[in-house]
């Protein structure tokens, strides 16, 4: 078994969708990003990329890479377990956190666990997703932009 652990922070801006764990959340700001820029979803691949020994998130998909721009962190998420199979793993539990100042996010939880199971090849209980505010202190809690960190366990199989 491997362990690993990711992070990821966007600045928060108007005129784009906030997206996190794949399920789009009504908000008047949105995360700017290359992607979708979905911390929850980035946050898990990196860990998962860690956990296997393979890099991070900007080493497989650039910011750069015109064929990234705008894409679905799903998709990324995907090819991502890809590298975990080709690698002999998969995942046994996810732990995450998403830090955010505003909106609310516990009623989106249980979209985010069963949009981001499947692709994990886990069940929406073996994805564990908490939500918490810095209680207005730094730049989650100035509403300035958003964090997720993320635990994975790994078995090979």
């Amino acid at each position: 078994m491997r362990v690993g652990l990711g992070y990821d922070a966007h600045r928060l801006v108007a005129g784009r969708s906030l997206i996190l764990g794949g399920v789009a959340i009504p908000h008047t700001l949105g995360l700017l990003g290359h992607s979708d820029a979905d911390v929850l979803s980035h946050a898990i691949g990196d860990a998962l990329l860690g956990a296997v020994g393979a890099g991070d998130l900007g080493t497989h998909f650039p910011d750069k890479d015109p064929a990234y721009k705008g894409i679905s962190s799903l998709i990324l998420l995907a090819r991502i377990m890809d590298i975990v199979r080709e690698r002999g793993f998969a995942p046994v539990n996810v732990d995450a956190t998403i830090v955010a100042q505003a909106p609310r996010l516990a009623p989106h939880i249980p979209g985010m666990q069963a949009t981001l199971a499947p692709i994990l090849g886990l069940t929406a209980a073996e994805v564990n997703i908490k939500a918490t505010s810095t209680e207005q202190m730094g730049f989650a809690g100035r509403g300035e932009g958003m964090a997720a960190y993320a635990v994975v366990l790994v078995a090979k199989t």
